[in-house]
């Protein structure tokens, strides 16, 4: 298994975009990161990371709702990587599968179950039904067999439903790779009504040239605008100059990278409160003590801010609710956070011991 799980770490993609989180992979076949349609749902372009490449802004250039699969274009560095898929011969029930992906936006995870349904029907199409646990963000990432073949995407969940997740089989993303790549890579759509796939260079007035029922193909979609406190807390961040599109971590979530801090800032509308945690360096195994003696001092003595610990991580934290919140006071603090983080994760490892974090 360790095998199966080092080959995949690099075409396995993490995905943001203003409204969801999700996964991809690389076929190189194809040459596409293949997801879910709804983790792209109603965006031009995302936001992929991965191990080998840097994150960016990357183009979907195919949508389709009926079967939930969506391709993102890919970045030369995936080009040279290769991990086949398996129609599924000779599988079954019982069999040992392997869903791997970036569930709540943590870094590949990788979790072990069995096929336990293989006919399981949803609105027409079937799906594989197995107990290896996925979450949200695990959505569009590969369920893959022992031998390290890909045999379907993994879709949805039951919610409550004690690790019952289903994925589509990979004999429909086949089917759909290749009626796609007979467009030569140009932007396409899956009709709802003919279920024909529909390239921009054959739409007419925004009708179906198969069937004529209305499309809307991937170039009219709106570009998201923010509106509310995302667009307050994006200016702030354009001010200090970061790229507040690859920022975006979901609705009303944002990641920085600052040096070597990690910047987590999340607003909560039921209490008006923006959470900005800055994640540090890590606790080491001995000469702990020092540190919390340390943490618990500048706890005291810090006007705003406040340092925590979440399993092994040190996390520096800003708390500001939304009424207080405005362009000239949210640029001064979040400077002054950026720059207490840089100042307090030096500190803790030459000073205490602290380990650096490693940056997946």
């Amino acid at each position: 298994m360790e095998k199966i799980v080092d080959r995949f770490k690099d075409i396995v993609i993490q995905i943001a975009t203003p409204y969801s989180t999700g996964t991809g992979f690389y076929i190189s076949e194809y040459d596409v990161i293949v997801t879910n349609e709804h983790v792209v749902r109603e965006n031009r372009e995302v936001a992929i990371d991965g191990q080998i490449i840097n994150k960016q802004i990357a183009d979907v250039i195919y949508v389709d709702p009926k079967f939930d699969i969506a391709f993102i274009k890919a970045p030369k560095a995936l080009q040279s990587l290769d991990v086949p898929l398996e129609k599924m011969k000779g599988l079954s029930e019982g069999h040992q599968v392997i869903a791997i992906g970036h569930p709540f936006g943590l870094r590949y995870t990788v979790t072990k179950g069995i096929i336990s349904n293989m006919i399981h029907e949803h609105m027409g199409t079937t799906y594989l039904q197995h107990d290896a646990a996925i979450n949200p963000g695990n959505s569009g990432g590969p369920l893959v067999n022992l031998e390290g073949k890909i045999i379907g995407i993994n879709t949805f969940i039951i919610r409550d439903g004690n690790n019952i997740g289903f994925s589509l089989p990979v004999r429909y993303l086949i089917d759909t790779l290749n009626a796609f790549i007979k467009g030569h890579h140009q932007p396409g759509v899956r009709c709802n009504s003919c279920l024909n796939i529909v390239f921009e260079s054959e739409v007419k007035e925004g009708y179906c040239p198969h069937c004529g029922a209305k499309i809307r193909m991937i170039k009219e979609i709106d570009l998201y605008e923010p509106i509310g406190i995302s667009k307050i807390i994006e200016e702030m961040l354009s001010e200090l100059e970061f790229d507040v599109v690859l920022s975006r971590r979901g609705p009303k979530n944002w990641e920085i990278t600052h040096g070597s801090a990690k910047i987590n800032i999340a607003y909560n509308a039921k209490n008006g409160l923006n959470i900005c945690d800055a994640y540090l360096c890590e606790l080491p195994s001995e000469g702990i003590n020092k540190i919390y003696t340390y943490l618990l001092r500048q706890n005291h003595q810090l006007d705003g801010f406040s340092f925590s610990i979440k399993d092994q991580d040190i996390i520096l934290s800003l708390l500001i609710f939304d009424q207080y919140l405005n362009q000239e006071t949210g640029v001064k603090l979040f400077k002054e956070l950026f720059e207490k983080a840089d100042y307090y994760d030096n500190i803790l490892v030459e000073e205490y011991g602290a380990l650096w974090k490693k940056q997946n």
